[in-house]
């Protein structure tokens, strides 16, 4: 997985607020993919979750929850599903433009769903992937937190997994984690969807 980050385990791992059982399970990794491998075998999948959102590039991460979200949908008849579909159109053009004007579409999406979806909290790290939470107008930039991308990105991606029939959220998990193996190898994280 080439574009899994070079950053120091511990930096990754601190970010990931990782129980001490999880911990145990990662204390011989050498790096972020080991120990990934190692949480996902031992049954910590919602934390190698955490993981993946740390430790993939942010544009990819941001795709990553994209994907996720479209593997998981909300329900045809869920309020605001609308709404939830326009933000995540917003953030994969923004995966794929990297334009500032729709980063910014993106966290108004995002506000306007309140942060309670999947896909707003994709629309979230899109916009925290950028080099400023300062209004465009504001004389500074004021650079995100590094960790604001992985901690979007995980939300979403957990919230995804959450949807659907409880009794599968590990088998969604798993296929989650297959698409950030995809994408970490560089290739689009599109799996198969399976049961809901």
């Amino acid at each position: 997985m080439n574009k899994i980050a070079q950053a120091p385990l511990d930096q990754l791992v601190s970010r990931c607020q990782l129980s001490p059982e999880a911990l145990a399970a990662i204390a011989e990794a050498a790096d972020a993919a080991a120990a990934i491998e190692a949480l996902e075998s031992n049954g910590f999948l919602a934390e190698a979750v955490r993981l993946f959102a740390h430790a993939l590039p942010k544009r990819e991460a941001v795709w990553w929850a994209c994907m996720c979200t479209r593997l998981a949908p909300a329900d045809a008849g869920t309020p605001g599903r609308e709404a939830d579909l326009k933000a995540l159109e917003t953030t994969e053009n923004w995966v794929r433009q990297q334009d500032e004007d729709v980063r910014r579409q993106a966290i108004g999406q995002a506000r306007a769903i309140g942060f309670q979806t999947a896909e707003a909290w994709a629309a979230a790290a899109a916009f925290w992937s950028g080099d400023s939470m300062a209004p465009p107008e504001a004389p500074a930039p004021i650079p995100p937190p590094p960790e604001l991308v992985g901690v979007a990105v995980a939300g979403a991606v957990t919230l995804a997994g959450a949807r659907g029939d409880p009794r599968l959220q590990n088998d969604r998990l798993k296929r989650f984690l297959l698409s950030a193996r995809d994408i970490g190898a560089g290739g689009s994280g599109r799996v198969a969807q399976g049961s809901r």
